[in-house]
Parts: structure tokens; C-alpha cells; sequence
């Protein structure tokens, strides 16, 4: 009988453990490969994701030989529907760990409860090499700081990627329906490919060209020296375990850009973990220890200022380049994120979740577990978080990473006539406003003797 394969954020061919389950099941019979246009999401995807997932999609779909089945709805009604449609014997899913997710999935596995004699919910595999909640400390509890947890990650290690199935059969006989529909919106100019064959191509030239230098290159953003797969991670066109099996195997695999880069990968893995245990982390603060610190209302007094953050016009060329690039390209250079986020949260004051819905919003790699929990590395309130006290300079960050301008000047036109690294600190240059570039918003050093005494009076 035919098993359902219900696509999430696992939208490829290869290394795919419950496309396997899914077909084994099926013995001699047939696999429906389907993905639910869940209005939650969607509703909360920016253009630049919904492109990105539309893309994935068209890839997937030609790699599926055109057996992939769209529907728009509420997965609870859309997938109990369809089993009873044709007849499954089963619905076949990677196992999901964010709250939504978890939530969604708990309402699927009751409503397929109500088919027939029951239609079991079979999770085979993860987005992730370790699936969260299961790497734990000596006494059984989970790990709250990062070196130890990758530690202990390493120690578990994770299977080797799954073989294809030797021989599958698609279900054809079912309608399917459009993909989502185009974002609304400004759609960003610079948007890559994605899929699971982009996905492949962009790994294989990273290990080419930088992965032996990824250790002392990834944190400069005028360079393109990073993997860009978080993309790709998000929809699962590709999967981790692919890529610690090809670092493991090749030639610069024992390099310290090598071990960096797998160092990334458990970073990842650390904050999806966090969130499997605490999924209110996802919105509140994860240590409550700033509870009572004082913060500036986005929606009241900070809101001018919190638009000129968004669109990028603060008046530090650091901070700037970021959020237009955010606005451009629906993604930002992680040293970037940091020194934006520490401007929100300890020069404009401006509590965390506001920034992070914002990424969220537009980032083409929006990832709930990444994106909050490393704003509240920034903030100070997450696991492993950097100490509120640590304010980031964005000029000298900008003249430490950017050193040449190079990056400040792609994305902010205002200052390409500034050479070098003038272009940080264009108030020194008598032309450096004459293109239109704003003044700065705040007094970055009385910001930070504010941010301080915020921090102590929270302190108690």
C-alpha cells in the first residue's frame, strides 16, 4: 500500500533516512511525496524565504520526476485527507524539534488516529546530524554551555548519510496544487538558488577554495569566505551528516578551517538542543538573570530609531552595511549579526525579540533555534551568552573585519567615493556626508556608559 513521505525541511533526494522508510514500507507499492503549504509559516515568511522555498520546491519536485504533491492548508486536515484519499498505510516524516513543529505534529498523529483503523506518524531521522535531546550530561540532564555539549556531541558522533533507495516508485494518480504563492513585498535583488543541487555545488567549491582557511577567514565579511549553506540547512536541501562525511574524507578535513567549520556545525546543533528543552527560549529570555533590565520601547520612544536601524541609515557604516545587506540579499555575515544586534540591544536599548523578529522576517535562512538563541548570545540572556558588559564598537569592529572598507562600500553607496578604511568614519572626511549619508543616531560611547548602568541597576 502506498506510504505518504510529508516533505518539511527535508526537501531533497539524498541522504534522506525517511525517504528510505518511506519506500521500504511501501514494499511493491507506491510513495506520495507531499508538502503542506501551512499558512502558519507561510504567514510568517518574508519574501525572501518564500522565494527560497518556492526555488527548493521547483528543484525538488524535478528531482522527484514530478511526483511531488502540493497542498495548501492546515497539516492536521490536509494530510488525514490524503491518507484516506489513497489509501496510506503510513505517513513517513524527519522528525521535527522546533515548538511549532513539535505542536503541528502532535494534532497530525491525532487526526491520522481517526483514519480508518489508524494511520501511524513514523519519524525516521532529523534536520540534524544529532537529533536534539538526546546528547546529555553524565547525570541525565542537558548541557547548558556550548564546549561541553560539543564535546559530548563529538563523543555520540552520527551515522554515516543514508543510501538512496534502490528502487522507488511514485504515486501519480493524486491532484496536486500551485506552489505558495509569490511573496508580497519587496523581493530582494540579490537572491541565490536553492535547492538540492545548488546546495551541492556551492559545498563542493567552499571545500575547494576556502574550507582549509574557514578558521582565521570566516569572520571577515568583505570576503566571500563562508559555506553560505544556512540556506540550504533551513530547508534541509542538503544535510549536515553530508557534510561532516565529506569534511571527514577530504584532503584539508584535518585543517584547522576544517575543524572550525565542524565546530559551526555543533553550534547549531547546541541551540536547536536548547530549544528542544526550553521552547519558551524561543521568545523570552533563557536566563533570567536581566529580568529586570530596562529596556526602550520599539513601538514608543525608540521607534525612530529603531526604523533608522532597520533600514540601515544609523550613521555607523558597520551597523549599516549589515541591515541593507539583510534588505538586499536576505542574509547577513554572521560577525555582521553580532555588531547589529549589540547596537540594538546596548546602543538603542531595544530588547532582543524585537531585532530577532525582524531577522526573522527577512533572513532567506530564518531558523528559529539560530537566530534567537545567537541574539541572546548578544544580549546576554542565552546559554553561553556574551556578558552584557561586552558592547561592540561598530567602527573599530568594521576597521578590524572590514579592514579595507571593501564591505561597507558595497552595500552603502553613500560612501564609495571614501578610499580605505574611511569609510568607516566618514565624519572625519570633509566630503564624507556629501552623497547623502546620515549623521550618526546616538553617541556610541554615552550608549555604552548607559547600557552599563542598566546592566547594574538590573544587576540589583
Amino acid at each position: 500500500m502506498t506510504s505518504i513521505l510529508w516533505l518539511r525541511r527535508d526537501l531533497r533526494r539524498r541522504d534522506h533516512p525517511a525517504l528510505g522508510a518511506a519506500a521500504e514500507a511501501a514494499g511493491d507499492s507506491t510513495v506520495l511525496p507531499v508538502f503542506v503549504a501551512d499558512p502558519t509559516l507561510l504567514g510568517s515568511s518574508g519574501p525572501a524565504r518564500t522565494a527560497s522555498l518556492r526555488d527548493a520546491l521547483t528543484e525538488l519536485d524535478a528531482a522527484l520526476d514530478g511526483a511531488l504533491v502540493i497542498r495548501h492548508g492546515r497539516p492536521e486536515d490536509v494530510i488525514p485527507a490524503l491518507a484516506r484519499e489513497i489509501g496510506a498505510t503510513g505517513v513517513h516524516i524527519s522528525a521535527e524539534t522546533t515548538p511549532y513543529g513539535r505542536r503541528r505534529d502532535a494534532r497530525v498523529e491525532a487526526a491520522l488516529a481517526e483514519v480508518g483503523d489508524g494511520v501511524p506518524l513514523v519519524a525516521t531521522g532529523s534536520p540534524y546530524a544529532v537529533t536534539p535531546g538526546r546528547v546529555l550530561n553524565g547525570s541525565g540532564d542537558p548541557y547548558k554551555v556550548f564546549t561541553p555539549f560539543s564535546r559530548a556531541w563529538r563523543d555520540h558522533g552520527w551515522r554515516r548519510p543514508a543510501e538512496e533507495p534502490a528502487e522507488l516508485r511514485w504515486r501519480r494518480t493524486v491532484d496536486s496544487e500551485p506552489l505558495p504563492d509569490a511573496p508580497d513585498g519587496d523581493l530582494p535583488p540579490d537572491l541565490p538558488p536553492v535547492g538540492e543541487q545548488a546546495a551541492l555545488d556551492r559545498w563542493h567549491e567552499f571545500c575547494e577554495d576556502d574550507l582549509a582557511e574557514y578558521g582565521s577567514a570566516r569572520d571577515r565579511p568583505d570576503l566571500r569566505a563562508t559555506s553560505e549553506l544556512s540556506v540550504h540547512l533551513k530547508y534541509g536541501t542538503i544535510h549536515p551528516r553530508t557534510l561532516l562525511a565529506d569534511v571527514a574524507n577530504h584532503r584539508d578535513g584535518r585543517t584547522d578551517g576544517a575543524r572550525t567549520f565542524v565546530t559551526e556545525l555543533a553550534w547549531r546543533e547546541f541551540y536547536a538542543d536548547v530549544l528542544w528543552h526550553d521552547p519558551a527560549s524561543a521568545w523570552s529570555d533563557l536566563r533570567p538573570g536581566l529580568a529586570a533590565m530596562a529596556y526602550d520601547d520599539a513601538t514608543g520612544p525608540a521607534a525612530e530609531a529603531f526604523a533608522a536601524w532597520q533600514a540601515g541609515r544609523t550613521g555607523f557604516p558597520f551597523v549599516d552595511a549589515g541591515m541593507r545587506q539583510l534588505l538586499q540579499e536576505g542574509w547577513v555575515h554572521n560577525r555582521v549579526r553580532m555588531v547589529v544586534a549589540s547596537f540594538l540591544v546596548k546602543d538603542l536599548h531595544v530588547w532582543w525579540p524585537h531585532g530577532a523578529r525582524h531577522f526573522l522576517t527577512h533572513l532567506r535562512d530564518g531558523d528559529i533555534a539560530s537566530n534567537n538563541h545567537g541574539w541572546q548570545w548578544v544580549a546576554g540572556t542565552g546559554t553561553d551568552a556574551s556578558p552584557y558588559f561586552r558592547v561592540f564598537n561598530p567602527v573599530t569592529q568594521g576597521e578590524r573585519f572590514d579592514p579595507d572598507g571593501e564591505y561597507v562600500r558595497r552595500y552603502v553607496p553613500e560612501l564609495r567615493h571614501l578610499r580605505g578604511k574611511a569609510a568607516h568614519q566618514p565624519w572625519k572626511a570633509t566630503d564624507g556626508y556629501a552623497h547623502g549619508y546620515p549623521e550618526q543616531i546616538v553617541d556610541h560611547g554615552a550608549e555604552r556608559t548607559e547600557a552599563l548602568r542598566r546592566y547594574e541597576a538590573a544587576r540589583g
